[in-house]
């Protein structure tokens, strides 16, 4: 039987060896999911030159895998339950690095929508698993540390895309193949490798875990267990969470979030295509630029975080990053192609900075038995975002030759964004005075009766 002092050092010494071998691993497989994900953003004016694929078709493609992920999320998070995260992790990467590699024989624009749908349709549930994964692996009070992590870790990923996307295309006819069939069959072959390793060194339980002690397994295990049982112990009260769900609250996330994923996906299949407008530069030097938004989309992250964590309110936080990538898209649309690298980067370090500033909001502000459903329906909806930016930019672009109308509307979206954030509801205070927890604004005392009730440390 462990001591009280005992199983504190063991639990921290168990959560940070997590942090040194597995989050790492995650990093990894967050580095092949963005690789191919973008990678069509990089190859886009040669399926053009190469295959016929126009604007519209190439911005519909992009946005086909969205709907795809869209339908098939739920079905696998509930295969990922049954199968369990590493299984079901090792499934996903397997499955879209085929499809990836699959991008090499492309030849119309069928060809090239079947494969953005089945991308998606593969990919599905990737988020949510390793969400899940943390969740059977991180005590509570870290979790939020490991996703914030996680979720800065794809700034870094569309970063490396760039040059290695750069890299690729630069292959033209070697071997036979074209650049672009370079960049899809090694970025598919990567992660399948990395998928097949995934199945090698993660483990599916803490008692498999032949990096930990013993003791570390038993204060690990112990606090994961005391924490399900401590969220079950509501479970049992007469709430209806599908009324619950009927929330404005929810609805108004879900348009911030959207907000913030046009944001995003414009940038991801778009980006490229403006740096080209730069004098000069090549498949080479068009990878590098295009990875300077994002990584100083890492710094500004790294920034928000630190003030996030002394803020009593995120909502300030979320209205100023929001209103950043409103003007930085703005001034990107004037601007010279040169100043509107620039801009872009500008407005990098607003959507990115938003979208983990966002996630902390649904948590203190939704009732803990409708946050599960609530969270699944916010990232689905939310991520429809990434089918109507590169769609849109495609249809505009087609009917007007550039893709200024469109940072237009991205900054209006920003814009429009930051004006919903005000009606937000947040938690007041961590507790309130007389130690008993505190409740989301607009919570009733009935919600709040049949909400977990969370032991207080003092």
């Amino acid at each position: 039987m462990q001591s009280v002092d005992t199983a504190v050092t063991d639990l921290a010494s168990a959560t940070k060896k997590f942090f040194r071998r597995v989050l790492p691993i995650m990093l990894v497989m967050l580095v092949c999911n963005q690789l191919n994900r973008s990678n069509i953003g990089y190859a886009q004016d040669h399926l053009q030159a190469d295959v016929g694929i126009g604007a519209a078709a190439y911005g519909f493609g992009a946005g086909l895998f969205f709907i795809a992920y869209a339908i098939f999320e739920l079905p696998s998070n509930v295969m990922m339950e049954k199968f369990g995260a590493k299984i079901w992790l090792t499934r996903i990467m397997i499955s879209w690095g085929i499809v990836s590699f699959l991008m090499v024989f492309v030849q119309n624009e069928t060809m090239f929508y079947v494969l953005r749908f089945l991308l998606g349709a593969a990919e599905a549930g990737f988020f949510p698993a390793v969400i899940f994964y943390f969740a059977r692996w991180v005590p509570a009070g870290q979790r939020g540390k490991a996703t914030a992590v996680f979720i800065a870790g794809s700034s870094v990923a569309a970063a490396l895309s760039g040059p290695i996307a750069g890299v690729l295309l630069s292959l033209h006819d070697v071997a036979g193949l074209r650049g672009w069939q370079w960049l899809f069959g090694f970025e598919g072959l990567l992660s399948v490798t990395v998928g097949m390793a995934v199945f090698f060194v993660l483990d599916a339980r803490i008692q498999d875990a032949k990096w930990l002690t013993a003791g570390e397994k038993s204060a690990l295990a112990g606090a994961i267990d005391r924490e399900d049982a401590q969220h079950s112990a509501g479970s049992g009260d007469k709430v209806n969470r599908w009324k619950m769900l009927l929330n404005p609250q929810i609805l108004l996330l879900c348009g911030i979030y959207f907000s913030v994923q046009l944001s995003i996906y414009a940038n991801t299949f778009w980006l490229p295509s403006i740096v080209k407008q730069i004098p000069g530069t090549t498949d080479l030097s068009v990878g590098f630029l295009s990875a300077i938004p994002w990584v100083c989309a890492v710094f500004a992250m790294y920034f928000a975080a630190k003030w996030q964590d002394k803020a009593k309110s995120k909502r300030p936080l979320l209205v100023v990053a929001l209103l950043v990538a409103a003007v930085g898209t703005f001034a990107a649309a004037v601007a010279t192609p040169v100043l509107a690298l620039v801009f872009l980067a500008v407005a990098a370090m607003g959507f990115k900075s938003a979208s983990p500033l966002f996630w902390t909001i649904p948590q203190s502000g939704l009732h803990p038995l409708v946050l599960a459903p609530a969270i699944a329906i916010i990232n689905s909806l939310g991520n429809l975002g990434g089918f109507v930016a590169p769609f849109g930019f495609g249809i505009i672009k087609e009917q007007t030759g550039s893709v200024v109308p469109g940072l237009f509307a991205l900054a209006a979206a920003s814009t429009v964004a930051a004006g919903l954030v005000y009606f937000l509801k947040e938690r007041k205070a961590a507790n309130s005075p007389d130690g008993t927890e505190a409740r989301p604004e607009g919570e009733t005392p009935v919600e709040a009766n049949a909400r977990p009730k969370v032991a207080v440390n003092k």
